[in-house]
């Protein structure tokens, strides 16, 4: 009977661990994911932007901006650069 006891803590506290562990690792690939669909967006507008005269430098500073922010980061890159 007292084996059932330690199995059952054991048990709670794997799923207290999965559970802390957890979080950090969905917020990890949530930015993992938008960095691959900002690094994707960079491509194809520089490929597309060849045909209108405009390209986006993907260099340290564009590559964390559509990496952290994404879609919208992406948007904010091409207005920064029309305006500039």
């Amino acid at each position: 009977m007292e084996y059932i006891g330690y199995f059952l803590i054991a048990i709670l506290a794997l799923v207290i661990l999965v559970k802390i562990f957890a979080w950090p690792l969905a917020i990890l690939i949530k930015l993992i994911i938008n960095g691959v669909m900002g690094a994707v967006l960079l491509f194809f507008i520089n490929a597309i932007g060849t045909l209108f005269n405009f390209s986006i430098g993907i260099n340290a500073v564009t590559a964390l901006i559509a990496g952290f922010f994404g879609v919208p980061g992406v948007i904010f890159l091409i207005i920064f650069k029309t305006l500039l």
